[in-house]
């Protein structure tokens, strides 16, 4: 059986994954292929527990450390238990978030360097990379506007850190696409619903085909 494709959507908060991963999965199912959504942290059991821990810490929360190791856990289970199965089946899977969103807030923001992610990484899921990333960009006025209008006054723990985090986390993921352009598409992420999954359906015909 022919094995299938594996795309992430990345970005900051704010930045439309969420709504552009049901537009994605909607459009390559309707040219008949069987698709898997699912979304870090999170997508099994044992990373769903995890994901509550990291968005709603207990006590004084974690530090930058034991953050990288949790979403290092998480993806493993998520890549042994739910993504390699789905891609040996031939389904696509489409996940929002994977391992550049550890690379871009807990090793850019967070300060830990891109070399702890990626040995983490290794140990974890055996380095493993989505056939194609599309890395969403939105104005951080734009962002602004749109997670209160999603979250109001309310954030979990990594989405509600001060803008200065978030500027860094911007500017790390747009460092590790330009270093890697045969596995990111960057899409611009300001434009309506429509037009943002009207580029994407572009990059990943062009990468990847259907």
């Amino acid at each position: 059986m022919k094995r299938g494709k594996f795309i992430a959507l990345e970005g900051g908060e704010g930045a439309g994954k969420s709504t552009q991963a049901k537009l994605l999965v909607a459009a390559l199912e309707g040219r008949g292929l069987t698709v898997d959504l699912t979304r870090e942290p999170g997508g099994t059991p044992g990373a769903e527990a995890i994901r509550e821990l990291l968005l709603h810490p207990p006590g004084k929360g974690w530090g930058p450390e034991a953050e990288a190791l949790l979403f290092a856990a998480s993806r493993s289970d998520h890549v042994a238990q739910r993504i390699i199965p789905a891609l040996e089946r031939g389904e696509w899977v489409i996940s929002d978030r994977f391992v550049d969103s550890s690379r871009a807030y807990q090793g850019g923001a967070g300060g830990l360097g891109d070399q702890t992610i990626t040995a983490l990484h290794q140990i974890g899921s055996n380095a493993m990379r989505p056939d194609l990333t599309i890395l969403i960009e939105v104005d951080a006025k734009r962002t602004a506007q749109r997670l209160a209008e999603r979250d109001g006054d309310v954030s979990d723990a990594i989405g509600g850190r001060d803008a200065a985090y978030h500027r860094l986390v911007a500017q790390s993921f747009r460092y590790l696409a330009e270093n890697d352009p045969e596995g990111f598409a960057i899409i611009d992420g300001s434009g309506s619903a429509q037009d943002v999954h009207s580029a994407i359906m572009a990059a990943i015909d062009a990468r990847l085909g259907s």
